[in-house]
């Protein structure tokens, strides 16, 4: 293969973004769209002059690969499909709905023998990238994720919607799964939960607090790591790092990590046309889009049986 053929799933804003960035490239060609929806089909194709699938069988007969930028709970059903029709897929982040759905979508690329990347867009974040290369003993995270309210991914909470992104770097950075979850959230402008503070406690003794708000007046993209001798501050928006070190005897020496600067749209759609091309696993598998799932789902119950409590000590008081 020397230059896939790539379609996208779906046209809304995830899909147009990753049909701008398919169509610039040098090392994909657009095969098309496919989307349930036909003005936005009709739309999205017009836009980047390629032609539009009336079915996933019709997709899977002139493309290689395909980004599946579905709802959420469809990216199981769709990305299983397509890799039973032999072909490699990005699904979005996250992975799926529900953990049952997620395996499945490993399980079939494990025995379809596709290529299966899961969109966590930060890990291609240049900032999280020179983060990567000083990472030794993380012992504490602060991250906070705040985003001002829009009515899209409104079919899942803040916690799959933006926390899923944090949780992600974190077990990445680690290297380790949870062994203790406290967690918090509340619902304000929608049924599910919008607004979410976690706390997650390592084996090894790391912490890492997290924040995450789809309801806030501003948009924040932080993540503070402290490791032995010093402490890192990254700011995913900005794409920048700035270490600070103790110096003997006394002294704070700080210094901003070099970063190259890239779109991480781009850097991951890469990673998914090389991985295509190589046969190798692309730097976000299956099994890493579980994983961060499988961590969500466990904070989402332990929200829940917070609100439980919460709902009970009113009660009791009389509100």
């Amino acid at each position: 293969m020397d230059v896939p053929r790539i379609a996208v799933v779906g046209a809304g804003a995830f899909g147009r973004n990753h049909l701008r960035i398919i169509h610039q490239s040098e090392h994909a060609s657009l095969a098309g769209i496919f989307d349930v929806e036909a003005m936005r089909a009709r739309e999205a194709a017009a836009t980047y002059g390629c032609r539009i699938f009336g079915s996933l069988e019709d997709l899977a007969r002139a493309a290689d690969g395909a980004v599946v930028a579905t709802p959420t709970s469809t990216h199981s059903e769709i990305g299983c499909a397509l890799m039973e029709l032999g072909i490699d897929v990005l699904v979005e982040k996250p992975i799926a709905h529900s953990i049952p759905a997620a395996a499945a979508l490993v399980e079939t690329a494990a025995r379809t023998g596709r290529i299966l990347e899961i969109g966590h867009l930060e890990r291609f974040n240049p900032a999280v990238i020179a983060l990567n290369s000083v990472i030794t003993k993380p012992l504490f995270f602060e991250i906070h994720r705040l985003s001002e309210f829009t009515p899209r991914s409104l079919d899942v909470d803040v916690v799959l919607d933006l926390m899923i992104h944090d949780i992600d770097i974190v077990l990445t950075l680690t290297g380790d799964t949870p062994e203790e979850i406290r967690a918090a959230g509340i619902s304000i402008l929608t049924p599910k939960v919008d607004i979410a503070n976690v706390r997650l406690q390592f084996p090894g003794g790391c912490v890492a607090n997290l924040t995450a708000s789809r309801v806030s007046t501003e948009r924040v993209r932080k993540l503070r790591v402290f490791q032995p001798h010093e402490y890192i501050s990254l700011d995913y928006s900005r794409k920048d790092v700035v270490r600070f070190r103790v110096k003997p005897p006394m002294a704070i020496d700080f210094a901003a990590l070099p970063v190259t600067k890239d779109e991480p749209l781009r850097l991951e759609l890469e990673d998914f046309f090389q991985s295509m091309i190589s046969r190798e696993l692309p730097r976000v598998t299956g099994r890493h889009g579980l994983a961060a799932l499988e961590a969500a789902c466990a904070i989402l119950d332990k929200i829940e049986l917070h609100s439980h409590r919460v709902a009970s000590a009113l009660a009791e008081s009389g509100f």
